[in-house]
């Protein structure tokens, strides 16, 4: 495993590329509401990225065909926008938008829903919400991944949600997703397959809970993209981009 340590420049850079993430973030969840298409969601994020000067991330990234994840519902992440996709009432909508500026990258993700939910799906939100910050508070120089990854699992599960297995958080930089995986929950596994670094300054991570109201088991649909829990049951995100620092770690997306 090799980790990446950012440089000062570097830094910047990850702020700059954060700003207008989380810029193009808020631009998109604005947008949903009942009616909307999530092609015209992905058209938000791009006309937003630019204004800042930045590539979407996520465009064109292994295949990725736009410049947003939009995933509604059951669907968990990697939602492919749509013209043929409308947003109805009571859609439980989940954002997630990567920005990269002069090579660097930025990730941040958040879950808004259309019209009103059940008092149940809210506590879906604000639960996979919360869990990412019990996690950041981990977040400081000789913490390991693990104390984040307990941290996300053990808030989650005590409310009655259950952490998604298959896909986890990451490192961060020039590349979108480097070393190392921030998983949200423990690994219960031995051997030298095993890696649970410290946390050192200079350290670039993605946290990213993603909660579903029933089984943690998830599948990939047709398009190679969609990934949707295995029940059907909703399922919400949340993520930023943080900085690990000699202090109080800086979300670089806020």
């Amino acid at each position: 495993m090799a980790i990446s340590i950012k440089s000062k420049e570097a830094i910047e850079l990850m702020r700059q590329a954060g700003r207008a993430a989380s810029a193009a973030r808020e631009a998109a969840g604005a947008a949903v509401a009942v009616g909307v298409t999530t092609a015209e969601i992905d058209a938000v994020v791009r006309d937003t990225l630019k204004q800042y000067d930045a590539e979407p991330s996520f465009l064109n990234h292994h295949g990725y065909p736009a410049a947003v994840c939009v995933s509604i519902n059951e669907e968990v992440i990697h939602g492919i926008p749509s013209k043929k996709r409308v947003i109805r009432a009571g859609d439980l909508v989940k954002i997630d938008v990567g920005a990269r500026i002069h090579g660097y990258n930025g990730d941040t993700a958040m879950t808004v829903f259309a019209g009103e939910i059940p008092e149940s799906v809210q506590k879906l939100v604000d639960v996979t919400r919360q869990s990412f910050f019990e996690g950041l508070q981990c977040c400081v120089p000789g913490k390991r991944i693990s104390d984040i990854s307990r941290a996300v699992q053990t808030y989650a599960e005590a409310n009655g949600f259950s952490v998604v297995r298959a896909f986890t958080g990451h490192g961060i930089g020039t590349g979108l997703w480097e070393d190392p995986s921030v998983p949200n929950y423990v690994e219960k596994r031995g051997g030298s397959d095993y890696s649970n670094p410290r946390l050192v300054s200079g350290m670039t991570i993605c946290i990213e809970p993603m909660l579903n109201m029933g089984t943690h088991s998830v599948k990939t649909l047709g398009d190679k993209w969609t990934v949707v829990t295995i029940d059907k049951k909703l399922s919400a995100h949340y993520e930023h981009t943080v900085l690990i620092t000699n202090g109080e770690p800086e979300l670089l997306t806020k």
